[in-house]
């Protein structure tokens, strides 16, 4: 007689997402806020932009701490401590009075947002069956991705009233209230609430197979970041769009990013081999990133190619992320922070990348560049599925 599979934890997914859409907000929705910023705290407004690459390299920096923390002491302690430190460093940001104290709550709170994203992905993989894992995770990174929907769009709008300082506060409360939620939900017979009875090494994590992913994800991160950072750049610089023309197009963008981990998480749970999936989807947006970059017939079709490039990596991410989580529950923490870390090298890479390639001749080489690089996180996801054991 088949076991039935236990019920998806909605409340959990449901906390975890407002949390990860509050961990992201904390650095993203800056954006709308840096001219702003710059004549507030007197200084330049690259400086300011500066702010992303500062708390990206605290978020992934202490992404694989706080997984390994979590592995030595339970979830539910990081999990609760984390959003409520992020609260206190927005809220003491709002009220500083000088650009290096902004930067300094600026890299605590994003310190604080990349300990808690490892460890909610480790979370809720424990508390779902397989079958039951990619759309588990396809959720919650939802929550990331919505930030680019409406957190940006919001931030814009309620900041424009209340200012840069009140949207800090605002993103804060967001931050408590995934709190309360995931102390709530976080429960005492979960996985995250109990203390490993070993203790797990960093060896015992980084196995063969999860090494390969993770520089797989690395792959997959600068492919994807080459045009989430740069494709509002690509459309003015392509088809003179000013930044109102470009507002329309990078909510496609945003929303092929949003549909992709939804129906990607559906998708994870019904083919059976994840890996063969993550790298289908990964050369189709190889060859959507050729199109994207070197043919330009107008602006309609840039934008839909954009959607569709977004749609197609994002399809392949929570396979990947299933993948990835099908690791023994006493080292689940550590791999998915580490994975975290993987993510923050790639994000800073394609920035890197791209303004070099910019610099040099346009952007004409991010279509070839893209597709090499999902052609390799493809090869590399197929290697580890062959070489090793699931």
């Amino acid at each position: 007689m088949a076991v039935a599979s236990r019920a998806m934890p909605w409340a959990l997914i449901g906390a975890a997402c407002l949390g990860s859409f509050a961990a992201t907000s904390s650095g993203t929705t800056r954006a709308p806020f840096l001219l702003e910023m710059s004549g507030d705290l007197d200084v330049s407004m690259p400086l300011v932009a500066n702010l992303v690459s500062l708390t990206a390299t605290a978020w992934g920096i202490t992404s694989a701490l706080g997984g390994w923390l979590s592995d030595r002491i339970g979830r539910r302690p990081v999990l609760v401590a984390a959003p409520f430190a992020l609260a206190l460093s927005l809220i003491v940001q709002a009220w500083a009075g000088s650009f290096f104290w902004v930067a300094v709550w600026a890299a605590i709170g994003g310190g604080c947002a990349g300990a808690f994203t490892g460890v909610v992905f480790a979370e809720v993989s424990g508390r779902v069956e397989d079958n039951q894992r990619g759309r588990a995770l396809g959720w919650v990174m939802s929550g990331q991705s919505l930030t680019l929907v409406i957190g940006v769009p919001l931030a814009a709008g309620v900041g424009s009233l209340i200012g840069w300082r009140g949207w800090l506060v605002c993103v804060a409360g967001l931050a408590l209230v995934a709190c309360i939620c995931l102390f709530a939900t976080v429960g005492r017979g979960s996985a995250g609430h109990t203390r490993p009875a070993a203790r797990p090494s960093m060896r015992s994590a980084l196995s063969p197979r999860v090494l390969g992913l993770l520089v797989t994800g690395i792959a997959e991160r600068i492919c994807y970041g080459l045009a989430a950072v740069y494709f509002a750049t690509f459309l003015q610089a392509t088809y003179g769009m000013s930044l109102a023309e470009i507002a329309l197009p990078l909510a496609v963008f945003a929303l092929g990013n949003v549909a992709g981990t939804i129906l990607g998480g559906q998708l994870a749970d019904r083919l059976r081999d994840r890996l063969v999936s993550f790298s289908v989807a990964m050369a189709l947006s190889g060859i959507a990133a050729l199109f994207l970059f070197m043919w330009h017939p107008g602006p309609a079709v840039s934008v839909a190619l954009g959607f569709i490039y977004v749609l197609l990596n994002a399809l392949g991410r929570p396979s990947f992320m299933a993948a990835l989580a099908a690791v023994p529950e006493a080292v689940r923490g550590t791999v998915l922070g580490l994975n975290g870390t993987s993510a923050s090298i790639g994000w800073i890479g394609a920035a890197g990348l791209g303004a070099a390639m910019i610099g040099s001749g346009g952007f004409e080489g991010f279509g070839p560049l893209g597709a090499a690089l999902a052609l390799l996180g493809a090869a590399g996801a197929l290697w580890c599925r062959r070489n090793t054991a699931a």
